[in-house]
């Protein structure tokens, strides 16, 4: 249960709680240039283990930051994409790369 002293910082907690971790972030900057299959999305985050990427896009899924679409082949494939809610956290990420670049070294 959240225990917030203001408002302002509980919809940051209840935010970061749906968006995940440093994981989900770097997912949805990925997705935000379109479809991607599971494999893609594991070479463009080199550090990730299958099981966190997994994780994360099971988390981001629940909480409806994206769709995965299984198309029934052999073997078969998997395809994310970003939904209007997770579309919305695009400027956001975007001014989270403009901080990095202007205050991180």
């Amino acid at each position: 249960m959240l225990k917030c002293t203001s408002e302002t910082e509980c919809y940051v907690e209840k935010a970061l709680i749906v968006i995940g971790g440093k994981w989900s972030f770097l997912i949805i900057k990925n997705l935000s240039t379109g479809t991607k299959r599971f494999g893609e999305l594991r070479k463009l985050l080199n550090n990730i283990t299958p099981k966190t990427l997994t994780d994360s896009l099971r988390n981001l899924e629940t909480n409806g930051i994206l769709t995965r679409k299984v198309i029934p082949v052999i073997p078969p494939q998997v395809y994310y994409t970003l939904t209007k809610k997770g579309e919305a956290l695009e400027p956001i990420i975007n001014e989270m790369k403009i901080w990095g670049e202007n205050w991180v070294r």
